[in-house]
């Protein structure tokens, strides 16, 4: 029988082991087919111990979601200091690719598996806060690269900007995590293909 939990690091250790364990079970096996049964085997708890910090499955899924969204937010805070708007821009599709390369579950559940639509009333995390938002973050340099005149006259559209910038970068990475060990294609090395694609999107945009 696990031990009882008697302090906050140890409820706040469990409620990590909770949120790993889910989220690759939710990767592997789609998240309509796992139980609250299964994620409590899968670290040796009873499910009564699970139900203690979530209410629910979808409410595993909401503390994976705020947990990898601000876990993302926050590694791309710093870039937000870099004095040039465009080495800026550069740095942080940079920084989203490297968060995506290296926690490729993560990833998967938050950008590239099916699950409802996420709205910001359900969260915690504040929508449109610099610290929280890594959306809002792209927007904020976007904009600043915008104000600074620095894209071409034609491009005035800061959304449609930030979400073609996301979607080329999310291209990259999505091939990489779910095919990189695809012989079938003779894929080219990960950071030429990233870099590439951030040169393509510049020459578009830029002036």
């Amino acid at each position: 029988m696990p031990p009882k939990l008697k302090t906050e690091a140890e409820r706040q250790q469990l409620r990590t082991l909770i949120i790993d364990a889910a989220r690759e079970l939710f990767v592997s096996k789609g998240v309509e087919a796992v139980t609250m049964r299964e994620i409590a085997r899968r670290i040796g708890y009873s499910a009564t111990s699970i139900y203690l910090h979530f209410a629910d499955k979808e409410a595993v899924l909401r503390a994976i979601c705020e947990t990898d969204f601000l876990a993302l937010a926050t590694s791309l805070k710093a870039i937000l200091q870099i004095a040039d708007p465009v080495a800026r821009l550069l740095a942080l599709g940079s920084g989203y690719a490297e968060f995506a390369l290296s926690h490729p579950n993560h990833y998967r559940l938050m950008f590239m598996a099916q699950h409802a639509p996420r709205h910001p009333e359900d969260f915690s995390l504040e929508q449109n806060h610099p610290e929280q938002d890594a959306y809002f973050q792209l927007k904020i340099v976007v904009t600043d690269v915008f104000q600074a005149g620095r894209f071409k006259p034609e491009l005035n559209d800061v959304d449609i900007i930030a979400q073609t910038v996301w979607a080329g970068m999310h291209g990259v990475c999505a091939l990489e995590i779910t095919m990189a060990q695809d012989t079938w294609v003779n894929w080219r090395d990960i950071t030429a293909r990233l870099q590439l694609m951030q040169s393509v999107l510049m020459s578009g945009l830029l002036k």
